[in-house]
């Protein structure tokens, strides 16, 4: 639950398989997520107003361990809960939790969030949910359960992204451009239904559970191509996503040349790119148990 990635509904003998291929690619986008984006969120976990080191943290909708093991290096005293819905998502952790000799610090909850009754998550100094919070069904309700769970004077920290990075230029591709930014205007459309707290402003919602916001921050994103070989994946893995939600509200001329960006066997292949750049933004509520 990590990031909102645009998915296309399947149906048929196949659903079951294209499920699990479509759980592997976004693992796959988690995992470039904490690749690329691994300085911004050193950032926020250095930035976070609290009293004290934590020792107790709870990491909601976890993914793969990119905030995880992010807290992990920030506060090397503490023990992370990472909770997650994907079972898949959670072998990936530990066996990188392993791979860092970092095992007996996390512990891994599978469970659903959107259940009335979350399992023990114990009583955390921290509560971190990156852009896992707008997948909620019942964020009211959530932010409940989170604010009885913190011990007192506990900090939660809520980070969303302002949608999926942008990695095109513009002017970009050279016969259609603009395509990525209507290639996301469909998807917002068709995520409005399926996603309604996506963009939403955590601060109202915070308070109203419970909590005192005692900061918020916006954070620019912007990561040139040159610094970092997993860039052109990150986009090739995140525009075929895009293109299940989008395909239904583009043209055929967009639809003709996004799939020339995606073909990784042609010259216009967006691997072959040398102008790409991640452009995004994160946006930090730090919210406090009175």
């Amino acid at each position: 639950m990590t990031q909102a990635h645009p998915h296309t509904p399947h149906h048929g003998a196949r659903h079951g398989r294209r499920q699990e291929h479509d759980a592997d690619d976004q693992a796959e986008i988690l995992d470039l997520d904490a690749e690329v984006l691994a300085e911004h969120i050193a950032s926020i976990t250095a930035w976070l107003p609290l009293k004290s080191d934590p020792r107790r943290i709870v990491d909601l909708g976890c993914g793969t361990g990119a905030g995880t093991f992010a807290l992990l290096d920030r506060f090397p005293e503490a023990h992370v809960t990472a909770v997650d819905t994907s079972a898949g998502h959670l072998q990936r952790l530990r066996e990188k939790a392993r791979a860092r000799g970092a095992e007996d610090r996390v512990r891994v909850v599978r469970a659903d969030l959107d259940a009335s009754g979350w399992p023990d998550l114990g009583s955390p100094d921290l509560v971190w949910a990156s852009a896992s919070m707008h997948h909620m069904a019942h964020p009211g309700r959530a932010l409940r359960n989170v604010h009885d769970m913190l011990a007192p004077g506990g900090l939660f920290a809520v980070v969303e992204l302002a949608g999926f990075p942008r990695f095109l230029p513009e002017s970009a591709p050279e016969d259609r451009p603009g395509l990525e930014e209507r290639c996301h205007a469909a998807t917002d459309r068709f995520h409005t239904g399926h996603v309604p707290h996506r963009g939403a402003d955590w601060g109202p919602m915070l308070t109203a559970a419970g909590f005192t916001v005692e900061a918020r921050r916006t954070i620019a994103v912007h990561i040139e191509g040159d610094r970092s070989a997993a860039i052109g994946r990150y986009a090739l893995v995140g525009l075929q996503r895009i293109r299940g939600a989008a395909a239904a509200g583009l043209g055929p001329e967009d639809l003709t040349a996004l799939d020339r960006l995606l073909d990784t066997g042609s010259p216009h292949s967006i691997l072959r790119r040398d102008d790409l750049a991640v452009r995004t933004e994160r946006t930090v509520w730090a919210a406090r148990r009175a």
